[in-house]
C-alpha cells in the first residue's frame, strides 16, 4: 500500500487502524514515515507496525518528545515499547520527566509490563512501587490516572505483589495530597476486592 495513501488516515477508527496494521504487517521504515507525518492516526498506525527489535533508545526518545495525546502514548507503550529490551529502563527514566505525556508513558509502560512481561521478577515491580509512592502527588490528569493504573496492575500480577501494592497504597494514602489519596483509595478498592483476591488465589493454586 502506498505511503501517500497511508498518510491520509484522518478519521480512521481504532478497529480500522488495527485492521490496516494487520494487512501491512511489521514495516519499520513505513512506521517512521508515518510517525514523521505528525498526524494522530498515522502515529497510532506507526506504533502498530514498527518492528520492536529495531527500536532504539534514540527512537524512543524522539517519539516520546512528540507525544501529544494519551491515545498515542498508550498505543506506543502497549504495542511497541513494551516489547523492547529498553522498556524497563525507559519506564524508570520517564517517570521523572516533567512533560505530562512522557511521564504518563513511564507509568503506562509498567501497567503493560505487569501482564506482558512474563519473566520479570517481583523485585522489579517492588522497585517501581517506590516510584509510584514518589510520584503520587502529581495531579495532572493523564499522569495521576497512569500512576493509579500502574499501581493496580502491579497488584494484580500475583499474590505477593498484591500485598506489596496494598502496602504501597496505604503509604500513599497518608501523603498530604488529595491526588495521592484518590490514587490510593481507588487502587485499594480494587486490590482488596473479592474478585481480585479470588483470581489471585486461583492463579496461585494453578502454580503449585
Amino acid at each position: 500500500m502506498a505511503v501517500s495513501r497511508e498518510l491520509r488516515l484522518a478519521g480512521f477508527s481504532a478497529p480500522q487502524l488495527h485492521g490496516l496494521a494487520k494487512r501491512i504487517g511489521r514495516n519499520h521504515k513505513l512506521a517512521k514515515t508515518l510517525w514523521d507525518s505528525g498526524t494522530h492516526e498515522a502515529r497510532i498506525l506507526a506504533t502498530l507496525i514498527a518492528e520492536p527489535e529495531k527500536v532504539t533508545g534514540t527512537l524512543m526518545e524522539k517519539w516520546a518528545r512528540d507525544f501529544d495525546s494519551w491515545g498515542v502514548v498508550d498505543s506506543a507503550c502497549c504495542y511497541l515499547f513494551v516489547l523492547t529490551n529498553l522498556a524497563w529502563q525507559k519506564a524508570f527514566a520517564w517517570s521523572r520527566r516533567r512533560q505530562e505525556f512522557v511521564k504518563r508513558a513511564g507509568f503506562s509502560l509498567v501497567a503493560y509490563l505487569s501482564y506482558k512481561d512474563k519473566n520479570a521478577s517481583d523485585s522489579k515491580f517492588r522497585k517501581f512501587l517506590q516510584v509510584i509512592e514518589r510520584e503520587a502527588w502529581d495531579d495532572r490528569n493523564f499522569v495521576r490516572k497512569a500512576v493509579n493504573w500502574a499501581l493496580r496492575n502491579i497488584g494484580k500480577r500475583n499474590a505477593n505483589l498484591n500485598a506489596a501494592a496494598i502496602e504501597a497504597a496505604e503509604t500513599i494514602r497518608t501523603q498530604n495530597s488529595s491526588t495521592a489519596r484518590w490514587i490510593a483509595s481507588d487502587a485499594l478498592r480494587e486490590l482488596k476486592s473479592e474478585a481480585v483476591r479470588s483470581r489471585l488465589e486461583r492463579k496461585t493454586f494453578k502454580g503449585l
